[in-house]
């Protein structure tokens, strides 16, 4: 017999009733009620409510023990009465009268208390980051996280995955995030970098020959931290499979998701079959290409308005003229909201930078007319034209902005989350999931007017391309996807392009010569020249997906031992300096010091 316990802190029931039990595990919580000690002891499944009364010789000892002492327990189980019954615990019926107890781990004065889910310094909580793992709602969420991984790893193996292992030491990549670096002290002058995802190697599995590959992968990568983003280290769901079209991969996600927010969340799903919107109407229609479908509101272009003779808004009409577009969101029946509403939301999108939003309101079936600030600038015919190309009744608002595509989509997409809170439109018990697709192969950097890969330079472009279409690159549509929840990207993928000479001419409109690309990419681009299959794949972030599921805003709140916001981990104090005995055999010296 185990000799620290009989059983665990959530396992007794009414059935266990006179039972001589020992059970292990922290005081949570002691309750003195003079006579009587009450302890509810914690371990990993559960609570027991223990009691010892005056009489016992362990009574003045327990009373002094410190809050999250680790104690062995020996007594018997009684049942509670009626009034006394907790029925927030699955051991609410019994409690556990104490003969004997020992103390098996002290400590010390607590930094912060951990039978409560009350909020503390981002600082304290990750310094005691052990501490905050005991408290209930987080340590709730890893053990959701461990149960979600397990689950997703059958369902895939169910699939027909198998499940590999890629390199963590590897090259460093040009395209993507920060890599970060790790000196070579056989190689001295060189650097292995920690993958960012394991993109090239997951392909090299395709074209040797594995028809269908997954593992629950950690990606490395020097990024400022964000809420739904760690800085440093992240794992994400990788997959990849051979002789597949787009459909073949979106069907294997959506077979997952669904199955996995349906298992671990009471949530509704609004919708089993997941939409797929292009990515130019993603920009449009929601200012973002991570849209939330919860959100009904939706954003339309209006700037054809502003160049008629009978609309006289001329701030407006000056900007469209010299180039600006006009943006405006439709709001339903907000005909009754007081004058304060609309304000609000104009002076709140002034200090998000933006100059502001005007606004009106269409009233008067018979003598159409709008209600407003710049209402008097429009005639009726305008209104009705407005009212059309937004699917607008009369009593419905119009909030507009004007100026570059870039700034527009960036206020309109966060006015049109920031409208449908106030009025109360979305609703968080539900998950919307959506495909965007079609995004462009490549983009011109503003700055330099040079082109880019626009998201995975090793992706299949569509169409069957001529010379003409590579005159105009920026045309030139992708077979890459992201999948998004609720407005959260979980992942970005793509059918990849397996054709070595169509990658050298696509590369080389990036700026890339054959040799760079030789260089750069020499392991993918020699194996690709020894018969590779059509192949494509997708790698949703688990961490996310997790962060949904336990309805949590921060990854953080999900992430076992998570770094700062500064990419430290304060508990372990990394990253730390090093001996100048450990630099010298790597052959590197430090210069400056910041």
């Amino acid at each position: 017999m185990n000799k620290y316990r009989t059983h665990n802190c959530n396992e007794l029931r009414k059935d266990d009733l006179d039972k001589d039990i020992s059970i292990s595990g922290w005081i949570n919580k002691k309750r003195d009620h003079g006579n009587l000690l009450f302890i509810d002891l914690r371990d990993n499944y559960g609570i027991t409510q223990c009691i010892i009364d005056k009489d016992n010789k362990n009574f003045l000892d327990l009373e002094k023990t410190q809050l999250e002492t680790v104690i062995k327990v020996s007594g018997k189980v009684v049942s509670r009465s009626d009034e006394t019954i907790n029925k927030d615990i699955e051991t609410g019926e019994i409690e556990v009268a104490i003969n004997e107890f020992e103390i098996l781990g002290t400590c010390k004065e607590l930094p912060m208390p951990v039978f409560s889910d009350q909020e503390y310094a981002e600082e304290i909580r990750l310094k005691y980051r052990f501490l905050d793992l005991r408290r209930k709602k987080i340590h709730e969420n890893i053990i959701l996280r461990s149960k979600v991984i397990s689950y997703i790893r059958n369902e895939m193996t169910k699939l027909g995955f198998l499940e590999f292992q890629t390199p963590i030491l590897t090259s460093s990549s040009p395209e993507g995030a920060r890599d970060f670096l790790v000196p070579s002290r056989l190689n001295p002058g060189k650097f292995y970098a920690l993958p960012q995802a394991p993109q090239q190697f997951k392909q090299l599995i395709m074209v040797s020959g594995f028809d269908k590959y997954f593992q629950i992968a950690p990606c490395f990568r020097d990024e400022d931290a964000r809420a739904d983003r760690s800085p440093g280290e992240f794992y994400q769901l990788d997959l990849e499979m051979s002789f597949v079209e787009q459909e073949d991969v979106f069907n294997v996600v959506e077979t997952l998701m669904v199955n996995t927010f349906k298992k671990f969340s009471n949530k509704k799903l609004l919708y089993d079959k997941f939409p797929k919107i292009s990515y130019a109407d993603a920009m449009l229609n929601y200012g973002s290409d991570k849209p939330d479908l919860r959100n009904p509101l939706l954003i339309n272009d209006i700037t054809e308005i502003f160049t008629r003779e009978d609309v006289t808004f001329e701030i407006f009409k000056k900007l469209v003229k010299s180039g600006s577009k006009v943006r405006c969101i439709s709001t339903k029946n907000t005909k009754d909201k007081p004058r304060s509403f609309f304000d609000n939301i104009d002076r709140w999108a002034k200090e998000q930078g933006a100059s502001g939003l005007a606004y009106f309101t269409f009233e008067k079936e018979d003598q159409l007319s709008a209600k407003g600030p710049i209402g008097k600038f429009f005639s009726k015919e305008a209104l009705k034209e407005i009212m059309k190309q937004t699917n607008s009744e009369v009593g419905d608002s119009i909030f507009m902005a004007c100026g570059k595509q870039n700034d527009l989509e960036k206020i309109t997409s966060i006015a049109r989350d920031k409208i449908a809170r106030d009025l109360n439109l979305i609703d968080d018990d539900v998950f919307a999931f959506c495909w965007i697709v079609d995004y462009p192969m490549f983009e011109k950097d503003e700055a330099t007017n040079k082109i880019e890969f626009s998201h995975n330079p090793f992706s299949m472009p569509q169409g069957n391309l001529t010379e003409e279409n590579f005159e105009k690159p920026l045309d030139i549509l992708a077979y890459q996807y992201d999948i998004v929840c609720n407005g959260i990207e979980l992942s970005s993928g793509a059918i990849r392009n397996h054709k070595p000479e169509l990658m050298y001419k696509l590369f080389s409109i990036a700026g890339y010569d054959k040799k760079q690309v030789d260089e750069k990419f020499s392991g993918m681009i020699n194996a690709l020249s020894y018969g590779a299959p059509p192949h494509g794949g997708i790698a949703p972030g688990i961490d996310r997906i997790v962060m949904l599921l336990a309805n949590e805003k921060n990854i953080r709140e999900v992430t076992m031992f998570p770094m700062n916001q500064n990419a430290q981990d304060l508990m372990m104090k990394a990253p730390s300096e090093v001996s100048e005995g450990q630099l010298k055999e790597l052959g590197i010296s430090i210069k400056n010091k910041r």
